[in-house]
């Protein structure tokens, strides 16, 4: 929906529940890093929200608040958590089992993270045909699993005190699959759960419980439910602000920085190559054909949309892209993305650009969560719904805000954007760094 400059945003008072449709490494270094955040035993590094500034007005003002004390965001204080799984660990022993984060931090989070317990989740062996849980619901039909979701959170938000909640998956990457008739409407897609249709996804009627009642919802994995008509027309009818797709962590944040500068410089590309080693939950269920086809394509369309290649054809127009993804069990969440880049410059001389990317995807990850969270319950209490499309920063496969526009993937413009998207909500210009005298 459009914008409304300086537009009235509810104060955020209150405790915000934090939803988590799956809590295993991305999900328990999220919340024990909120909690070590809020006592002190580290910095939030890699999150917007917390560390970032905004410029207000000309250079010469020298006005950059940071973000949080320039919009109102709710504070970590007054965060709540809690979520589903197929595994019934407590937060601390789902963080141990994931072994993203050292046992003495753990130790001083204990009492805190073994209090977190998930609820059992929504789950179907054939969308994750690696995982194998039994912390499970046991119902009859999908319409009785979004009505037992519903019941959750209901009960979640009384017994914590909760004055909103938002929601973001954190689960698994689900086979991939084309949206069908029963994607197409409101209508078909309630009929559709109350047939237990094949074709709905175990995220789609997470979507839908969310969403049903007023959650915000952000979409971790390259999972099709907030991209199709049926929940999309959910969101709107709702007003209930939506975003996804993908946390764009490791190797597809490197290439949204790198792209961007090839293509400021004019210089060609032949080929990029990318490969992935991983050895965590993610990287065994990523191993399964169908679920790896879902990150494929949501890997493979950044390139085309920052390179543009029909309209620099002689530059772009032939380029052969590959995406590999392999499971490796020593590796654990320390994922290595290994990139070869096939550049030419002046008069067509080749060149080569190497990447070894050592990463850890979770920790990359835990911020995100944290900022989607915080950004899209600032979006709710500013009275946006729909796609978010300002939010495309955080992910690998953004969605547009209109069908037809083609997704934005350059960092810097997404960043752009987003920012400016936080002045016209406070009623300040945006940066545009046209006139040297004011915004260069």
């Amino acid at each position: 929906m459009p914008l409304q400059s300086n537009a009235e945003i509810r104060p955020a008072t209150g405790k915000l529940g934090v939803l988590l449709p799956g809590m295993g490494a991305v999900g328990s270094t999220f919340v024990a890093g909120c909690l070590a955040i809020r006592k002190g035993l580290a910095q939030p590094i890699g999150s917007l929200t917390q560390m970032g500034t905004i410029r207000i007005g000309p250079r010469s003002d020298d006005n950059v608040p940071l973000i949080r004390d320039y919009v109102p965001l709710a504070d970590l204080d007054d965060l709540v958590f809690g979520g589903w799984d197929v595994f019934p660990d407590d937060a601390y022993v789902a963080a141990q089992r994931a072994g993203v984060l050292d046992g003495h931090l753990l130790e001083q989070l204990g009492e805190e993270l073994r209090a977190i317990r998930p609820m059992p989740a929504v789950f179907e062996q054939a969308y994750v045909r690696n995982l194998h849980g039994d912390h499970v619901k046991d119902l009859a039909s999908k319409w009785e699993q979004a009505e037992a979701l519903t019941d959750d959170i209901r009960r979640f938000s009384e017994e914590n005190g909760c004055d909103r909640l938002v929601a973001v998956w954190c689960g698994s990457t689900e086979v991939y699959k084309e949206p069908g008739d029963v994607h197409a409407s409101l209508e078909a897609f309630e009929q559709g759960l109350r047939d237990s249709h094949p074709d709905i996804a175990p995220s789609q009627i997470y979507a839908y419980a969310l969403l049903k009642q007023g959650i915000p919802v952000a979409n971790g994995a390259p999972n099709l439910n907030l991209d199709t008509p049926a929940l999309l027309e959910l969101a709107r009818a709702n007003r209930v602000p939506v975003t996804g797709k993908d946390f764009k962590t490791g190797q597809t944040l490197m290439k949204t920085i790198l792209a961007p500068g090839l293509k400021a410089r004019l210089l060609g590309v032949d080929g990029w190559y990318s490969t992935n080693i991983l050895g965590n939950r993610d990287g065994e269920i990523l191993d399964d054909p169908d679920s790896f086809k879902a990150k494929e394509v949501s890997k493979l369309g950044v390139l085309d949309t920052i390179f543009e290649p029909e309209r620099n054809p002689e530059l772009y127009g032939d380029i052969h892209h590959v995406v590999r993804i392999n499971y490796y069990p020593p590796r654990g969440d320390n994922k290595e993305g290994w990139d070869n880049i096939d550049i030419f410059g002046w008069l067509g001389y080749k060149m080569q650009i190497k990447v070894d990317f050592l990463c850890r995807d979770s920790i990359l990850a835990a911020p995100l969560v944290l900022d989607l969270a915080l950004f899209l319950d600032l979006a709710q209490r500013a009275g946006l719904a729909g796609v978010q499309e300002w939010l495309s920063f955080y992910w690998k496969s953004p969605q547009p805000a209109q069908p037809g526009l083609y997704p934005e993937h350059d960092i810097f413009i997404q960043l752009k954007k987003l920012k400016n998207t936080l002045r016209h909500l406070r009623g300040d210009d945006p940066i545009t760094h046209v006139g040297a005298e004011y915004y260069d």
